[in-house]
This record gives structure tokens, sequence and C-alpha cells, in this order.
């Protein structure tokens, strides 16, 4: 037998590594509006190319155009914005917080916005997310207290968790948020299971599963797809593709696929790749999404195309792995400018307004701020009791743990 070359791996690199020049010429950006919009029950296969394109709904001129456009009124959009703003203005007060040792974590959404704040207005009452950590917007665009979000960031005395949890790892079921699990990819297979037994009670409400790209390459992203597909379960399965893991780029975990979408081909389920900074765009494939989930017409698959303009979190620098210029260059956009553009464009808003409204939402950010903090955070002020980690794990607590209370003084 002749000996043949040795073996080798591929190992996928980046375009682009810092000091290098950013350049996303090799991103293929369909033109706004030219992307079909498919009948909600239409049958799988006929949509793979979906899984390819990206569906878009505002032009360069900041008009909304196409199939997909439509799905809100100048009052939501103008609610939509606000929402965005918010949790922008959020993200910069609790960044500051951590950088002052307020808090000893924090993981911001700088440009990833719409995603959370669009998609959250397309669910129902009862509906569940299984987020990760970068969906805050769900809360912030379902009208879940920003005090409280700073309670749990600071871990304070009215933290709703009572410190149990990662700062920004938030729980809230009443508001269809459940609680964020630092282990990837779980959600995805927990959003399957809870879709499930809402079918099996027949129930109305379905769930939300979401991962960002790196997410993609663990095993329960798999078997989440194969359980979703076997069972028609009424869920929505979102990847955020911001380009980066930690420190890792897209190509690392999408490998050959092409995209994150086309996964769900393999396994019959409808995909389709959204532009992620585009408000219109993420809400209308959510409506048709969530409606097809409702109809019993089983799980879609969701790529949103976007980028993580900020580090991963405050333990992160991201200027070891990327162009410190790369976000600034980014083919997509901002998605605060983009609604704001359009807004403007309809006559709903003005540079004015947009200045005032900043302004007024400072004001609300800095006010609930000033309330969490009077609560205590890391270094300073109130904490959870040391009874509340003996509390809430059992229906009876066994005799060991009584004991070990009583040894506690509490």
């Amino acid at each position: 037998m002749t000996q043949g070359a040795p073996l080798s791996l591929h190992v996928p690199e980046p375009e682009v590594r810092p000091g290098g020049t950013p350049d996303f010429s090799n991103v293929p950006i369909p033109k706004a509006g030219s992307v079909p919009l498919p009948p909600v029950d239409v049958d799988p296969k006929d949509i793979r190319e979906l899984a390819y394109s990206i569906i878009r709904v505002l032009n360069r001129e900041g008009e909304a155009v196409g199939p997909w456009a439509g799905t809100l009124t100048d009052a939501e959009l103008l609610e939509g914005l606000r929402h965005m703003m918010t949790l922008r203005t959020f993200d910069a007060r609790m960044q500051m917080a951590q950088r002052q040792g307020k808090t000893s974590f924090y993981m911001q959404h700088m440009g990833e916005e719409a995603v959370s704040c669009a998609f959250r207005k397309a669910l129902s009452p009862g509906d569940m997310n299984f987020p990760t950590y970068r969906q805050a917007g769900l809360l912030i665009a379902g009208g879940y207290p920003m005090v409280e979000m700073m309670n749990q960031i600071y871990s304070n005395e009215r933290d709703p968790l009572k410190g149990r949890q990662l700062p920004i790892m938030y729980s809230a079921k009443d508001f269809g948020f459940f609680s964020i699990s630092g282990n990837l990819a779980t959600q995805f297979i927990q959003a399957v299971g809870w879709a499930m037994a809402s079918a099996i009670r027949n129930d109305t409400k379905i769930a939300v599963g979401w991962v960002g790209d790196g997410s993609t390459a663990e095993s329960d992203f798999h078997a989440a797809l194969v359980f979703a597909s076997t069972y028609r379960a009424p869920v929505v399965l979102n990847i955020v593709n911001n380009q980066w893991a930690i420190s890792t780029f897209q190509g690392i975990a999408r490998g050959g696929s092409g995209t994150f979408a086309a996964r769900g081909l393999g396994f019959g389920i409808p995909a389709l790749r959204v532009d992620g900074n585009d408000y219109l765009a993420v809400h209308a494939v959510a409506k048709w999404a969530t409606e097809r989930a409702r109809k019993n017409l089983g799980p879609t698959l969701v790529e949103y195309v976007t980028y993580r303009v900020g580090a991963h979190s405050t333990s992160d620098d991201p200027s070891a792995y990327r162009p410190k210029e790369e976000s600034s260059v980014w083919p997509l956009g901002d998605p605060v400018l983009r609604l704001k553009a359009h807004l403007i464009k309809l006559g709903a808003w003005s540079e004015e307004r947009h200045k005032q409204a900043e302004a007024e939402i400072l004001d609300a950010v800095i006010s609930a701020q000033k309330e969490a903090e009077s609560h205590g955070t890391l270094h300073a002020g109130g904490k959870p009791s040391v009874r509340d980690m003996f509390e809430g794990v059992y229906a009876e607590m066994p005799p060991h743990l009584r004991r070990q209370r009583q040894q506690a003084g509490v």
C-alpha cells in the first residue's frame, strides 16, 4: 500500500486579527425588501433559500420596504425605540457601576438591542423565554422594573433572587423570563421541553429558546432540534449571531455549514436569517415564527445577524482578538440609529425629540439606580439574609439543614 500524505486538521481563521484592517466585503447582504414572505404554513423544503439570505425591511434611506414591512404602527415603533434607548442607557450605567466596584460583573447588549426588544412585542402573556445573558431587552420591553434588575445586579437586600445568582442572570416567571443559566445551550433543550409540556396540557402558550452563535457547537443545541422537529413542539429557537463568542469568531462554531440557520434544514425545520439590527425585520420574523408555533405547525429556527459592539463581559478585552475599528464598519449599522432615522423619515420623530428622550431616559435610569443603591451594593449597605440560603430548596427542610441554620444563628 502506498503511503499517503500526512493527515492534518483544518482550523478556521478569522478574516483579520488585531492590528489589521476590518473588512466585511465578503458578507452578502441582500437588498432590503427583496426576500419573499412565505405563508406561515409553508413546507420547510420550499423555503430553503431563506436559511442563506437575510430578511431586511429598512433600506439605506430609512424606508420600510418589501413584504415583511407593516407589522407595527408608528406608535409601536416609537415605543420600540424608547425600549432600545432605555436598554442602552441601562447598560452604560451598570457598566460604570461595575467599574466603580458596586457589582462584580456585567454584560452589555450594545448593538444587539433590536433582537430582544422587538421579539418581545410578538409574544403573548404566559409565553416563556429561555434566554441567555444578553436578552435583558425582553425584560425592558416587557415592563419589568429596572429597580428590580439593579437590585439583582447589586445582590443587595432587595435582590429578588436573594444573592443566589451571578449578577445579570435574572429570573422573572411572571414576565415570561426563565432563570438564566451560565451553562451554554441548556436553554434550547429546556425551551423545547417546556413547549412540549404546554402542548401535552393542551395549553395555548409557546416557548422561545435563545443561544449565541458559539453555543450552536454544544450537543444540547442538536438534541433540542431533534426533539423539536420530531414532536413539532410549539417553540421558536433563536440564534443570535453576533460574530463573536468570548474570544472565538463565528467560524469555529459554524464550521462548513455556511450559515447557522442552515442547520435547521437537516431536521426539516423552517430556517430563516434576519437582519438583527433592523427592528422592523426582527419583529416581522418573530410574528411569523410565533404564529407558526401557535397554529401547531411546529418549530422555527431563526438566525439574527448582528454584531457585539462591546466586550463579551466586564472580564473580557476584545482588543486582544479583533481590530478596535471592526464595529464601526459593520455593514448593518446601529439598530437605534436605524430606527431613529426611519421614524424621522416618517415624520413621527425628530432630532430634538430624540435628544429630549435621551435626557428623560437617563433621568429615569439614574432615579432607578439611586433607589436600588439605597438598598445596598456589592461592598456597601444591605445584603440578603444568611437565612435565605437555607430556604426555598426543600418543601420541608431536612434535619441537617435545620441544625446548620441554628448553628449559623439565623
